[in-house]
């Protein structure tokens, strides 16, 4: 029986010593294996439009599924309406099917916080909590009803391992963006500026020093690692992404994966980090329901293997015993569009 141990915490993942990246289109792949625990992610996705992937995903017969973000497309200050386009989407019958046998979580990005590329100073951030933790059927009485951002952690044990699971909250604390004049670059670089503000900070510290678990998911709603192709990213706020790798080598949590939507493209980065014998990786799942066709590139030193430009989800597939995670985009149809494979071993 899987146990669920709930925490405190927001976004954070696993990740590996070796790893292999493959580009292929066979549908099929891994489809009769088993494994100790599944967890699918997506983002990007319009409560108004066609949904084709919810049924790929059912068909993965996940344990678990991951909102990363742009969950609705609100951007609204009428909380009637941000309610009203919340319900559309658990009225999605193929979405009900999944949340009627799979727990879900997730965070939030810019659309369904309530504005496009806000931060902390969007002043209906307090309404838009509420009604974003009544989406996930979050109890009245639970801390993240009183406390400021929707940062939250649980763990998931399954077969001796423990899978604990941190999504972060990149809006509420998040400092202002300033319009660049360089081109190519849509908002200026903050040296200073902070994306999860001092209390969440602490608690994220709080729950990876403290944490036994052996695999870390963490859950950000924008990429952490790709920087260089001038939108929102973590790499706006370079002292952010130096902080972030500071406290993951100074906690010692095995095995970090981190999880990104936001872009409508899906992409695999990674990155050495000293102390790691296994690298960084920012595993990139956008959009659900429109995506970014007419990519033609941009540049990320991090990426490894290709930019996936069509519709799109994240499946993660743990096998305890070989200690190793497979890693897949996959599309309509349950189209296999990339993979790669970590082995913490």
């Amino acid at each position: 029986m899987k146990i669920i141990l709930s925490l405190l915490v927001s976004f954070f993942l696993f990740i590996s010593c070796g790893s292999n990246t493959n580009t292929t289109q066979t549908d099929t792949k891994n489809a009769g294996k088993d494994y100790d625990f599944v967890i699918a992610f997506g983002s990007c996705n319009r409560q108004d439009e066609a949904q084709p992937l919810w049924q790929p995903i059912i068909q993965q017969k996940p344990d678990l599924f991951l909102w990363g973000g742009d969950n609705i497309y609100a951007d609204t200050d009428d909380m009637a309406k941000l309610e009203a386009d919340y319900q559309a989407q658990k009225n999605n019958p193929d979405y009900q099917k999944l949340i009627e046998t799979t727990l879900t979580l997730g965070t939030w990005d810019d659309h369904d916080y309530g504005k496009n590329d806000a931060g902390r100073d969007w002043e209906y951030k307090e309404e838009s909590q509420q009604l974003f933790l009544d989406f996930f059927d979050v109890a009245e009485d639970d801390k993240r009803r009183e406390r400021e951002g929707v940062y939250h952690a649980e763990s998931f044990v399954e077969a001796g391992k423990t899978i604990k699971v941190i999504v972060l909250d990149t809006r509420y604390f998040r400092s202002p963006l300033e319009a660049s004049n360089l081109p190519g670059q849509r908002y200026k670089i903050n040296p200073e500026g902070t994306v999860l503000g001092a209390a969440q900070w602490k608690w994220l510290e709080n729950e990876l020093k403290n944490s036994t678990a052996d695999y870390h998911l963490i859950l950000s709603s924008i990429q952490v690692l790709s920087a260089e192709h001038g939108f929102e990213t973590w790499g706006n706020f370079p002292s952010e992404v130096k902080k972030l790798e500071k406290l993951l080598q100074s906690s010692e949590a095995k095995n970090v994966i981190i999880l990104s939507g936001d872009r409508h493209i899906s992409e695999f980065s990674e990155k050495k980090i000293k102390g790691f014998n296994y690298p960084l990786v920012d595993f990139t799942s956008s959009g659900m329901t429109h995506s970014y066709s007419d990519f033609s590139g941009e540049p990320n030193q991090y990426r490894v293997g290709e930019v996936v430009s069509d519709l799109s989800f994240g499946v993660l597939k743990f096998d305890f015993d070989s200690a190793k995670v497979q890693m897949e985009m996959r599309g309509v149809n349950n189209k296999l569009q990339q993979e790669y494979s970590v082995n913490f071993k």
